[in-house]
């Protein structure tokens, strides 16, 4: 591989947020987890109801577990943009059914990651809760 190319880092594929229709804003890592700062990649901005344009009003944050990274648990924080239609006045947020369910704590990602690891590396249930880092060669 004398003429390898590389590309730029870019943690929003490395941790397969891009299926899940997130894009990585920012990153708080220290010994024992990291946050991800995730937004909706997609614009949400037409009215369920009667079509029209929405106009944002802000924010809001959800938190969800995702799979490890590095050994430490990773935590995404979400941010979810909030409208307001312009024509009928309904309020709606940004869709995140790709990320996860509604009011579930643990992403897509993380769901597929425990039940690998308790399927194929036949870890008990508290100890994928507990995040501890999986001993490969012992």
């Amino acid at each position: 591989m004398s003429h390898a190319t590389f590309g730029a880092p870019d943690l929003t594929t490395f941790c397969n947020l891009d299926a899940l229709g997130l894009e990585v804003a920012g990153q708080r890592v220290d010994v024992r987890r990291a946050v991800l700062e995730c937004h909706v990649v997609e614009a949400d901005d037409s009215c369920r109801s009667c079509g029209g344009r929405g106009r944002p009003l802000g924010t809001a944050s959800r938190r969800l577990a995702h799979e490890p990274f590095g050994g430490r648990p990773t935590t995404l924080l979400v941010r979810i943009r909030r409208y307001r239609c312009t024509a009928c006045a309904r309020f709606w947020s940004q869709d995140t059914s790709a990320a996860a369910e509604p009011r579930a704590k643990v992403s897509r990602g993380g769901l597929g990651w425990a039940l690998r690891a308790l399927v194929v590396d036949h870890l008990s249930v508290s100890r994928i809760a507990g995040g501890e880092p999986v001993k490969l060669f012992v």
